[in-house]
């Protein structure tokens, strides 16, 4: 029972054990997501899926935050967490959190899901195991489609040890000089460019087999292992070992000092293509402790960076195999609905007189009539947001349009509404956010493409990621100006809006629009606004009013009535809201 008000001691709210720690909270978060892949009530190839996810997710940790901690720990920084642990100690516990983890990952890939695949007619063979025929044909792929590709590297005094790209996939190759006896030490990268696992063709499998195989093939590593011999003529072929590389891949930007924002973050995007530090070694258990201690003295690494597993490296690539047309080992396809008042829409009319004459409503007069909630992936993304950017860029009546973008995919079709727009006459701003992690060089891209056209483009504020997702639409309707909007939490990206959960709010208030318009002012140009009539702004006015929101659930408890607080989120990093919590 909770103590009266006045006999409450007050909490110090320094104290560690009120906080969780960052990085180990997102390593049980991965860890749902491999539990995903052992659970047996998720289809079969989903649970590669979920494996490829984790490993995905965890490459990615490496490449930011445990490279952050190792920075840290570089330049002696001493300072504590909330929770009370030094970037040192954070490391330490990483390491024993995870490794737990990938021990489980690799194992249940091995002794579950390869057993399970092969029950379904998915063979993932290991070279030794193949026939006569299926190793033929595999040697020729390899003579036409693989040996152009390689490029074996020498180690010894007149080759130095070659720089090891990010996330490569690689091996170590001893070899032996037949007059000599003297070994040497070789690195071949397994090529990116070529796809991981090589199929053989299904007449070259057990003929005797009862089920019919779907897919037979190897890794393309151990392709590369077992013809050595023509990379190395003449040369007695020890062993080989495979190994991966993590590098740390976040961006160093000093945005204070950069003149030119686009320009600062290209020169880093090349500084990441070749990668920073190693930060993570994965080799297979079975490595022999000389070509371990080469390769960690080498690299600059410490034991502490290792990462053994037994069998595949890089499952990440398993995701490979959800291109398999087998719908049965798949969750079955979800249909997203439209929304009951968009499904008898007519498209934007080339006559500007033509508002509400034509059978059917156009899409803004359904946002008139009132605002429409939309929630993805169960509604319709296309028919929702890309439909109502897509109706503006074509309606001859919009005068102007503004939009945020923080990550969109490969080939959007919302920014070539944009380039539509804009080709059309209207005004088009576009803030286009080029910190978005990862999506930097797409998201350049982009920009490019639409300053190319006459879109006004901006590249985020100095100090700040721009993560509103917001579009605004300036229309003249007969003797006035309307503005609609769009307030969405999810990012203008029609695939990942088919996975991710997401709220959208189309309408056209006048105090959203003012407040949206004040937005873009203040995104675009210099705007010290500190009020806004209807949203929540970062940083001006959103944490005081999350402050004041939870502060009003204290007071009513204390006052005796009920009190409930609600909220959903990637992460909780801000100390005053968390203090306050």
């Amino acid at each position: 029972m909770a103590k009266s008000k006045k006999s409450a001691t007050p909490i110090n709210l320094s104290d560690p054990q009120y906080y969780l720690n960052r990085e180990l909270s997102w390593l049980e978060f991965n860890a749902r997501v491999l539990h995903e892949a052992c659970d047996d009530r998720t289809p079969l190839l989903e649970r590669l899926k979920f494996l490829g996810i984790f490993n995905s997710n965890l490459d990615e940790f490496f490449m930011v935050r445990v490279a952050g901690l190792k920075q840290q720990v570089e330049a002696k920084v001493s300072l504590l967490t909330p929770d009370g642990r030094t970037p040192q100690q954070q490391l330490d516990d990483i390491r024993s959190t995870l490794t737990p983890h990938v021990n489980k990952q690799h194992q249940h890939f091995e002794e579950v899901l390869r057993p399970l695949l092969v029950n379904h007619g998915i063979h993932i063979l290991n070279y030794i195991d193949l026939n006569q025929k299926q190793r033929t044909h595999l040697n020729s792929y390899f003579e036409e489609q693989v040996f152009p590709v390689l490029t074996p590297l020498a180690v010894d005094p007149s080759h130095p040890f070659p720089f090891i790209s990010n996330l490569s996939l690689n091996l170590a190759v001893v070899v032996k000089n037949p007059d000599t006896e003297e070994e040497f030490f070789a690195r071949i990268k397994v090529p990116s460019v070529l796809p991981r696992f090589l199929p053989i063709p299904p007449e070259l499998g057990d003929q005797n087999s009862e089920k019919p195989a779907h897919w037979t093939g190897v890794p393309l590593e151990q392709a590369i292992a077992h013809n050595l011999e023509s990379l190395f003529p003449g040369m007695n072929i020890q062993e080989y070992h495979p190994f991966r590389i993590t590098r740390d891949a976040d961006l160093v930007l000093e945005e204070d000092e950069a003149d030119d924002l686009l320009l600062a973050i290209e020169q880093e995007l090349r500084k990441r293509r070749l990668g920073g530090s190693p930060v993570r070694l994965e080799i297979q258990s079975q490595t022999p402790e000389i070509v371990r201690s080469r390769l960690l003295q080498d690299l600059e690494l410490t034991e502490s960076d290792v990462y053994e597993v037994d069998g595949l490296l890089g499952l990440r690539d398993l995701m490979y195999f959800m291109s398999l047309p087998l719908p049965e080992l798949k969750d079955p396809p979800r249909q997203s609905v439209v929304p009951l008042r968009l499904q008898r829409l007519r498209e934007p009319s080339l006559d500007p007189d033509a508002l509400e004459t034509d059978e059917g409503k156009d899409f803004f007069a359904v946002i008139r009539e009132k605002d429409l909630l939309v929630h993805h992936p169960y509604q319709s993304f296309s028919a929702t947001v890309v439909r109502f950017i897509t109706h503006a860029a074509y309606d001859p009546n919009v005068l102007a349009i503004k939009m945020t973008l923080y990550r969109t995919s490969g080939d959007s079709p919302i920014v070539n509404a944009l380039i539509a727009a804009a080709e059309n006459g209207k005004q088009v701003s576009v803030l286009v956010e080029l910190k978005a992690r990862f999506d930097e060089e797409n998201n350049i891209y982009w920009a490019k493409r639409l300053e190319r056209v006459g879109v006004h483009v901006v590249y985020g504020l100095v100090g700040l990621k721009t993560h509103s997702k917001t579009v605004m639409v300036v229309r003249r309707e007969k003797d006035r100006i309307r503005r609609y909007v769009h307030i969405g939490t999810g990012n203008y990206n029609p695939k990942t809006a088919r996975l991710y959960t997401d709220l959208g709010l189309f309408s056209c208030r006048e105090e959203l629009g003012a407040d949206i318009t004040d937005l873009f002012n203040f995104l675009t140009g210099y705007s010290l606004q500190k009020s806004y009539r209807e949203v929540l702004v970062a940083p001006v006015n959103m944490r005081d009013r999350f402050l004041a929101l939870i502060h009003r659930e204290i007071e009513n408890v204390q006052n005796g009535f009920s009190g409930r607080i609600v909220a959903k989120m990637n992460s909780l990093v801000d100390p005053q809201i968390i203090a306050t919590l």
